[in-house]
């Protein structure tokens, strides 16, 4: 029997609600499809501080370099906003990222016949949205450097540095020409070209590898364009390849197409080595504890997980039609809860998805 080594990241807030569901259906579908699962738990983010005082332990990033595969819930609290931007989780989520080499991100946006009414947008505006962000995740502003505080004359200045080069855009616009000919032929580049000089190498740099997949249609679009263009009309997108900071804004409003960002799934991934899958949602501290957390997005994550890390497809294709069946069957969580339909906490809606198993 074939056995992987799966790192757990529980971290904050709702994390190990939405953790404990998508283990006991990651255990479902492995004995099912005859392989074997071997977890290794770690903190990191508000819980590693409090265990141990950083937010990235050096314990946890060796696990999770030593693993398969990675699977995270959230980082963050509201008690942690006052520690110096060093310590704070989320800076141990970064390091994450930037420790296992993970400059690609993916976020499929698919709307789920089920949850076409959940959205804020009109159901003729998104039905049939399926879209994919590619997002670039080791560079840019949040990496850039230098950056900092300083005061002078009295007056104090921040300030952060945009940088990328070309080495870096040329190996994540290729990750999304290689999508965008897996997927529906189309791959739309997001920039800022007409007034940063980082967006205009971005821009070039993309349409030189561009020759490299003539079958591709490429298009370019001004960030701010983007994100009106996202709401007016999404079915237009294809693959979205984005920055750092434009794909953290974009990929999250895309989210709420879906009508819930508990909903969406996403993976992080390398030239080489394991990937890191998690939802796109925060840690929702103000929910933590209460059962009320949506663990759809953490289920869909470890199904990315098993399919891309894993190459495990048809026990990740189970898990994702578990879930599209307990939609179908009027199943919701709070913040999807519709006319009618059946409000489960986040334990019951887990129960739910094993019946369906």
């Amino acid at each position: 029997m074939t056995r992987y080594r799966l790192t757990l990241l529980p971290g904050d807030g709702i994390g190990p609600e939405i953790t404990a569901v998508a283990r006991q259906l990651l255990d479902a579908v492995s004995a099912r499809h005859g392989f074997a699962l071997d977890y290794d738990e770690q903190p990191v983010g508000g819980a590693a501080i409090d265990a141990t005082g950083v937010p990235l332990p050096e314990a946890t990033l060796e696990a999770c370099r030593a693993s398969d595969a990675v699977l995270l819930a959230a980082i963050g609290g509201y008690q942690y906003d006052a520690l110096p931007r060093e310590q704070r989780p989320e800076t141990g989520l970064l390091a994450l990222r930037s420790g296992l080499g993970l400059f690609a991100n993916l976020r499929p946006v698919k709307i789920l016949s089920a949850l076409i009414d959940a959205s804020s947008l009109r159901p003729e505006v998104i039905r049939g949205v399926d879209l994919l962000v590619v997002r670039e995740l080791t560079g840019g502003i949040y990496f850039g450097t230098p950056k900092g505080r300083v005061e002078a004359d009295g007056h104090v200045r921040a300030f952060n540095t945009m940088a990328y080069s070309d080495d870096e855009i040329d190996r994540i616009a290729r990750v999304g020409f290689e999508l965008a000919a897996q997927r529906g032929g189309r791959l739309c580049s997001v920039d800022k070209a007409n007034v940063l000089d980082v967006s205009q190498l971005w821009r070039d740099r993309v349409e030189a590898i561009h020759a490299d997949y003539p079958a591709v249609e490429l298009s370019h679009m001004y960030v701010d364009n983007a994100a009106m263009q996202l709401v007016r009309d999404p079915r237009q997108f294809d693959v979205l390849l984005t920055s750092n900071l434009f794909g953290d804004i974009l990929s999250d409003e895309a989210a709420m197409l879906t009508g819930s960002i508990g909903m969406l799934p996403s993976a992080s991934l390398g030239s080489e080595g394991p990937g890191l899958f998690e939802p796109v949602h925060g840690s929702a501290p103000d929910i933590a504890g209460t059962d009320k957390a949506n663990p759809l997005a953490m289920v869909l994550s470890a199904a990315m997980l098993l399919r891309i890390g894993l190459h495990q497809g048809a026990a990740a294709a189970d898990l994702e039609r578990a879930v599209d069946r307990v939609l179908e069957a009027g199943y919701r969580t709070g913040d999807l809860a519709a006319e009618g339909a059946t409000v489960l906490g986040c334990q019951a809606m887990g129960e739910q998805l094993l019946a369906v198993l």
